[in-house]
């Protein structure tokens, strides 16, 4: 394990919101909004209306843009994002999950639960000096987020399907 847990699917979940934006869109409706915040782990409120869809939707830039910033560019987004959350990080134990960081409470909206948490869990990757696991898909005509969590260093794609569309083309190429 390179970070802590709740770390992990903090930027697990972030890098996917992030590459959602991507073509095609694959969080346009209340239930993929759902379904997003139970695959993740999300705990406390949840809406589940239009105007919370499009607010989580809203935020997929700024995660994109923190998830593929140098180390010293992504501390003054988290910094940024923290401060205007009014973020307040308290350990805390629920259900099944042991102690962990929350930075803001259940019942703030789901769009500043997901910033602060991505935040927090980006101090994680910037105090290991690990902004490297961070990366842009290796596939050509894909500008998705790379989250490496691997021993090896590895990952180079964002999907399986990008990854087997390189290995596609590599055959084919040597092929000719």
């Amino acid at each position: 394990m390179v970070f802590a847990h709740d770390t992990e699917l903090a930027l697990q979940a972030a890098a996917w919101l992030a590459n959602s934006a991507e073509d095609p869109d694959t969080l346009t409706t209340t239930e993929q909004l759902a379904a997003f915040f139970v695959d993740n782990g999300y705990t406390g409120r949840l809406v589940g209306d239009a105007a919370e869809l499009e607010d989580v939707r809203a935020l997929r830039p700024a995660l994109r843009q923190l998830l593929t910033s140098t180390r010293d560019d992504a501390v003054e987004i988290v910094n940024r994002m923290l401060r205007d959350s009014r973020a307040l990080p308290q350990l805390v134990r629920h259900g099944q999950t042991d102690w962990h960081l929350h930075a803001t409470d259940d019942d703030e909206p789901l769009a500043t639960r997901i910033a602060v948490e991505t935040a927090m869990a980006v101090i994680d990757v910037i105090r290991a000096d690990e902004m490297s696991r961070l990366d842009i898909c290796a596939d050509e005509d894909c500008r998705g987020v790379v989250l490496d969590l691997s021993r090896n260093r590895s990952r180079r794609f964002c999907s399986t399907a990008c990854g087997n569309r390189a290995a596609v083309a590599a055959y084919r190429a040597r092929q000719a």
